[in-house]
């Protein structure tokens, strides 16, 4: 008695389902990243800071435990006003920044964000 040995039958495989996954990632990833937030943060290599002689200097340390400016101790969301109320011989201000080793770069980065609302200001950051 003869018999034949056959696997399950497969039926068509549908690309649908594929498709709407696919589509679904697409959308997913779309909704995100529209959400998202953007910026830019201008950086100046410390050589290439031009008439720095005849602007007025400010030092402001970075700290995890907090801020200075010029060796007092400051808010951050007050550092922008201060720099503006600090006296200029025309030319602006220029800022320069020494983060500590524990600062995180989203520390530093508001920082700059903050201090770029100053007009005539030139930041440097240090190490």
């Amino acid at each position: 008695m003869p018999f034949r040995l056959q696997g399950p039958r497969r039926g068509r495989m549908s690309m649908t389902s594929l498709i709407d996954v696919i589509f679904l990632l697409l959308l997913f990833f779309m909704l995100t990243s529209t959400f998202s937030k953007y910026g830019e943060v201008e950086l100046m290599a410390a050589g290439q800071a031009q008439g720095a002689m005849d602007r007025q200097m400010l030092f402001v340390t970075l700290a995890a435990s907090g801020l200075t400016l010029n060796g007092q101790p400051v808010d951050l969301g007050r550092i922008a006003d201060l720099v503006r109320s600090q006296p200029q011989d025309g030319g602006g201000h220029l800022v320069l920044v020494s983060p500590d080793d524990r600062v995180s770069a989203q520390a530093l980065v508001d920082l700059l964000a903050t201090l770029r609302q100053v007009e005539k200001l030139q930041t440097v950051v240090l190490g």
